[in-house]
């Protein structure tokens, strides 16, 4: 064992010892136990943190953890990807779904043949899948439009977005609602949406020639991290960083930067950690048949799990940006 390793294990030791006094047991190691994340664009950064949770949690129970997915993105690619990790036959699986018709007949066999499966970040909602853990979207919308309308008070609030996503506009329409119903006098709609077709030069472009046509624009909600930070430039080039106020969705170290220089005012961070550690439990407790809210929940034709679960957003600031960073 080398220097490194010992490290790691003396200190999960020493933490599992502080946890017992506490009255609080870790699980014990269980022979054979692996649970495998599966994504699409596997190589990306946005998938790191909620791998990070779902380890954090296989390291509290005493199991393994793996992780792979398709580079590309590419259903066939994500498919069969699955149908490897299935043919593995690991204790669970933890998946999230480029296209919910396209996954749904492998995630069903998995389950078919008796491995549990759980969904996050993007979801097969008419699948077997026990569960789902992901962003409500739409109250994230909410959240946004609570952070801009007290500061704008009143004026006009553009949208940063790809209309055909359906969580961007889930996004969206959580926005323009709770303005319309908490904020009148702040004024969003259709008319000052722009959008930037997933890239960070259509935001900027987009969003500059929307403040030239609308120079009461006050406050701009981007709703994806391409978005925030071409609408981030637009501003700065414009002069406007410091008098129209801007909140964004996700975060990366550019995202945390224009944060700290005052270029972004907040973003929206999605609940990956949580995705990924409370993930990793439900996949447990079924795989162990921990799950004791009847008798028999298979005989009874019920998921095991709740099937819906919102992991929850949180406002990414000057304050706080810090505790992001420590985190990566």
């Amino acid at each position: 064992m080398n220097r490194r390793d010992f490290l790691k294990k003396s200190s999960f030791v020493a933490a599992a010892g502080v946890l017992a006094s506490q009255g609080i047991i870790l699980g014990r190691a269980q022979d054979n136990q692996t649970y495998t994340m599966v994504s699409f664009l596997s190589g990306i950064d946005y998938w790191k943190d909620a791998f990070r949770g779902m380890q954090d949690a296989a390291a509290f129970l005493g199991v393994e953890a793996t992780y792979t997915g398709t580079p590309d993105y590419d259903l066939t690619a994500e498919v069969r990807v699955l149908e490897e990790t299935i043919a593995q036959q690991p204790a669970g699986i933890l998946l999230t779904v480029m296209q919910a018709d396209g996954l749904q007949p492998t995630i069903d066999s998995a389950i078919d043949v008796g491995i549990p499966l759980v969904t996050f970040d993007a979801d097969s909602p008419m699948s077997k899948r026990y569960a789902f853990l992901g962003t409500g979207n739409y109250y994230a919308g909410k959240i946004a439009a609570r952070y801009i309308g007290p500061l704008v008070q009143a004026g006009k609030a553009a949208v940063i977005t790809v209309p055909s996503q359906n969580n961007l506009g889930q996004r969206t329409a959580g926005f323009i609602d709770t303005l319309a119903a908490e904020f009148p006098d702040v004024v969003s709609g259709d008319q000052f949406i722009v959008d930037n077709q997933n890239t960070s030069e259509g935001a900027a472009t987009g969003l500059s020639a929307l403040l030239q046509a609308e120079p009461d624009i006050k406050g701009v909600f981007s709703t994806n991290a391409s978005a925030a930070v071409g609408s981030a430039q637009a501003l700065r080039e414009a002069g406007l960083s410091d008098q129209v106020h801007h909140i964004g969705f996700d975060y990366d170290e550019g995202t945390l930067d224009l944060i700290d220089r005052g270029e972004l005012g907040a973003t929206l961070a999605q609940g990956t950690w949580q995705m990924g550690f409370w993930g990793m439990l439900n996949l447990y407790m079924v795989a162990n048949s921990k799950i004791l809210s009847v008798s028999d929940w298979k005989a009874a034709g019920i998921s095991p799990l709740p099937p819906n679960v919102d992991t929850g957003v949180v406002v990414i600031n000057k304050d706080n940006s810090k505790y992001w960073r420590a985190a990566q």
